[in-house]
């Protein structure tokens, strides 16, 4: 078995094999109301020699017995129920710390709740988006609406319109409606479109920025030695 995963501890994209994966099977075959379920813990290890470092999860499926043998046996089968990421606690990836804190803090949080709790989970997200404007622009208002307006041109257009559709959804959270009969649901699936938002953000604006002062210090650098060198060449002459 081979399959392509990204490591959330390194960040790496990488290819696991029956080598790095450890799977141990409990059946849940006597009488109860909710049906026969077959729950699974995994042990993956990062094979990156750098990292090493191994994810625990726990999945929970409906299964129906077949015979073996003359005995009935378990089979898993539809959808998994339900998944519990236990380490790391969610899908969260792990950010450098010159990225702040706050802002990693909402970030994983909204991770760790996508699931159980996906309006909370779009509002952590829309709390880490006004962090991230206010820290990285410099820019603070008394609304983030009038927040995310004053970056529009700084960003591209269809940024633009995500970073405001992550503030609509998080509204939904974040303030309660007028009419507290007329809900509106976020999906766990939404709430993570929101959180790949946030990351690819925390990503643009600061990691790759870091990484764009590192190397320009690194040519800078450079060309102060090669000028040195070249007036003790000079002196020489």
């Amino acid at each position: 078995m081979k399959y392509s995963w990204q490591c959330p501890f390194c960040g790496r994209p990488t290819t696991i094999t029956d080598w790095d994966l450890s799977e141990v099977q409990h059946d849940l075959l006597i009488r109860n109301k909710h049906g026969r379920k077959i729950a699974k813990s995994s042990f993956i290890v990062c094979p990156n020699p750098d990292c090493e470092e191994f994810i625990f999860s726990v999945s929970l499926q409906d299964a129906s017995e077949y015979p073996i043998d003359g005995k009935l046996q378990p089979l898993a089968y539809g959808d998994e129920k339900k998944t519990w990421r236990l380490i790391p606690p969610s899908n969260a990836k792990v950010f450098p710390d010159y990225v702040p804190e706050p802002i990693r803090n909402d970030y994983t949080e909204a991770c760790k709740i996508v699931n159980d709790s996906p309006k909370a989970s779009a509002t952590l997200s829309r709390r880490c988006l006004q962090g991230m404007i206010r820290g990285f622009w410099g820019i603070s208002k008394p609304t983030l609406k009038q927040e995310i307006d004053a970056i529009k041109d700084k960003v591209d257009p269809l940024t633009w319109q995500a970073i405001d559709a992550v503030r609509t959804i998080g509204n939904i959270g974040a303030h309660m409606e007028k009419d507290i009969n007329f809900i509106i649901d976020v999906e766990p699936g939404e709430a993570e479109l929101l959180i790949g938002l946030i990351e690819w953000l925390i990503k643009d604006w600061y990691i790759n920025g870091h990484e764009r002062e590192k190397e320009m210090q690194r040519i800078v650098a450079l060309g102060q030695v090669k000028n040195a060198a070249k007036k003790v060449d000079s002196v020489k002459a």
